[in-house]
């Protein structure tokens, strides 16, 4: 593996871990809300299991991206960088359909 590479890697890796991080927090907030709008609507949506599910799958983005960076292996490296970005892009798309979900059953 030529030195080029292992750079991207380890960037993508320093990328991914940060923001996925971030996201379980907007996930839990997303839940927090989602709990506030049907106590006081009173309509139930699935939309917070979505979410929960969706922190579960960021949280596994963060986890192999973190490990990716202290692995001294580059077949680990490569194996848990396409784990984190995976994890990372099924996660994103899960919380699009969450959006759909909240938007297309609470807004009317």
């Amino acid at each position: 593996m030529d030195t080029d590479t292992a750079i991207l890697d380890e960037r993508t890796c320093r990328l991914i871990c940060p923001i996925a991080s971030g996201m379980v927090g907007v996930c839990m907030t997303g839940i927090g809300l989602l709990r506030v709008a049907v106590s006081v609507r009173g309509h139930e949506t699935i939309a917070d299991d979505l979410l929960s599910v969706d922190a579960l799958l960021f949280l596994l983005a963060t986890l192999a991206s973190y490990f990716a960076l202290r692995v001294q292996s580059s077949t680990r490296l490569h194996g848990l960088e396409r784990v984190a970005d995976a994890a990372f892009i099924l996660a994103m798309s899960l919380l699009t359909v969450a959006c759909f979900v909240i938007t297309y059953s609470l807004g009317g």
